[in-house]
């Protein structure tokens, strides 16, 4: 027997914007199969809409073939429409937008021609300075067709292009220039341009599959495509991939870093290793941190699909308290489930998660989930829960609470929309309706990622590693 949750679910929690993938086959086989693949595995990384940008090393200069939609991966991309494009060399993206509306124009690869040829480039992250870079083109002559701030990044690049030497000297110009989080996957003519900003917000690494070269967000894409792990790209570096092979300028990596702590918390699949970090066993060790820092007495530690279930196994490691499956996730809800009339939204949609009863009746429960936002979904799953039998649902945390807004791609939202901006843990404990409520400390975020210091935890601390913009810069960007 099983009880429902509400869609409340779907909506509700933190969203990262993007991820990106590049490829480039020296060989001259066909690689727009291969990007489908890898967005496919990146598709947890933006379920808004998708693209894919490719050209033939081979053929005519400049061509760029490309077809960009709103949707998930495998809704933009029909076999009719993907056997329209071909070529050897090309890049992908999937979106969730944080800067910049819903919209079909927004959609990436952003695809510039140009004196010198032609652009095309997909971003993950999020500029602080993109309003005054953007003023400063438009007063110079450049007309906008987008609302993201991709373009001023993909309008930067072919503007220094004139004067720079190659393409490869032309994004680093233009990375003096930026502030905030990026990391860029770029295809011109016969290159393709791997860079991540200087503080390595988001990730980006480097495989190998035969003769050629993967560019992508994250590990478990190049896995996807069968090409090896190579090494990460390194905080303010530039790769560029030609026929000669892989090449690299790092005269912009500076000391000091801030990777997304989030990224192992939650964004990240587990199957992925970020920075030579495996995000498992990151979650497995907030786990254990949390039954450390906050144990109790139950019968069953169970985990909110999906990034709760590792830390659930490690608070279960630690306790020695019995793990188990409580809920089964609808993995067929995608981006185009149709959503109901606000007054029908309680009482007939129920279709996320269910709670399997036979588990949790009679039982004291250790209900693990990766971040609290507003508090309405976690209220609702431990009010399902107890409906379902459960005598007691205590709360486990695997972050801190989220008390600042996030200015660098992921989707937090302002002060007065979290839940424990005005309320302690007690109150946020009330709020939810469980026994007993534990976040994961501040101070012990570092041993999720080996003791590495070089994180951004602003979104909990409010320590931003680089000045935040005085507005709010999330959401439309434009005037």
């Amino acid at each position: 027997m099983k009880n429902n949750i509400e869609s409340t679910y779907i909506s509700e929690g933190v969203h990262e914007e993007c991820g990106v993938f590049g490829i480039y086959d020296f060989d001259g086989d066909d690689v727009v199969s291969s990007i489908y693949y890898g967005l496919f595995a990146l598709q947890h990384r933006g379920q808004e809409s998708c693209g894919i940008a490719v050209s033939d090393t081979k053929g005519p200069k400049g061509k760029v073939n490309a077809l960009k939609g709103m949707g998930l991966v495998n809704e933009v991309f029909t076999p009719d429409s993907i056997e329209k494009l071909s070529g050897n060399i090309g890049v992908g993206h999937v979106r969730y937008s944080t800067a910049g509306g819903s919209t079909p124009e927004n959609t990436q690869p952003l695809v510039l021609n140009y004196v010198k040829g032609t652009l095309a480039l997909a971003h993950n992250g999020n500029l602080v300075n993109a309003l005054e870079l953007k003023d400063e083109l438009a007063y110079t002559g450049a007309i906008f067709q987008t609302t993201i701030d991709s373009e001023v990044i993909a309008y930067l690049i072919a503007r220094e292009r004139l004067k720079a030497v190659s393409l490869e000297e032309a994004i680093k110009n233009t990375m003096e220039k930026l502030k905030g989080a990026y990391s860029l996957v770029i295809m011109s003519a016969k290159k393709l341009i791997g860079a991540r900003d200087p503080f390595g917000f988001k990730p980006l690494c480097i495989g190998k599959r035969d003769n050629g070269y993967v560019l992508a967000s994250e590990s478990c894409a190049l896995d996807a495509v069968d090409a090896e792990f190579i090494r990460d790209v390194e905080p303010g570096e530039v790769v560029m991939i030609d026929e000669e092979g892989i090449h690299s300028d790092i005269s912009l990596v500076q000391s000091r870093k801030a990777k997304c702590i989030f990224e192992y918390i939650y964004f990240a699949r587990p199957d992925s290793h970020v920075d030579n970090v495996s995000v498992y066993n990151s979650r497995i060790m907030a786990g254990r941190l949390l039954a450390q820092s906050h144990p109790v007495e139950a019968d069953l530690v169970v985990g909110v699909p999906d990034s709760g279930n590792a830390a659930a196994m490690g608070y279960s490691f630690e306790s020695g308290i019995q793990y188990a499956t409580a809920f089964v996730k609808n993995s067929y809800v995608g981006r185009t489930f149709i959503k109901p009339k606000q007054a029908m939204r309680e009482s007939s949609v129920r279709i996320k998660l269910n709670v399997l009863t036979d588990v949790v009746k009679g039982k004291r429960v250790i209900m693990i989930d990766d971040s609290i936002v507003r508090g309405t979904t976690s209220e609702r799953i431990v009010r399902m829960l107890k409906n379902a039998g459960a005598t007691e649902v205590h709360v486990r945390i695997s972050s801190p609470p989220f008390l600042y807004p996030c200015y660098f791609g992921t989707d937090v939202p302002s002060g007065d929309q979290l839940i424990a901006y005005n309320n302690t843990v007690e109150q946020i404990c009330e709020i939810i309706g469980a026994d007993s409520l534990g976040y994961l400390s501040v101070d012990r975020l570092s041993e999720l990622i080996k003791g590495d210091k070089g994180y951004c935890d602003a979104c909990f601390s409010g320590n931003y590693p680089i000045e935040p913009p005085k507005q709010d810069i999330r959401g439309e960007f434009e005037r």
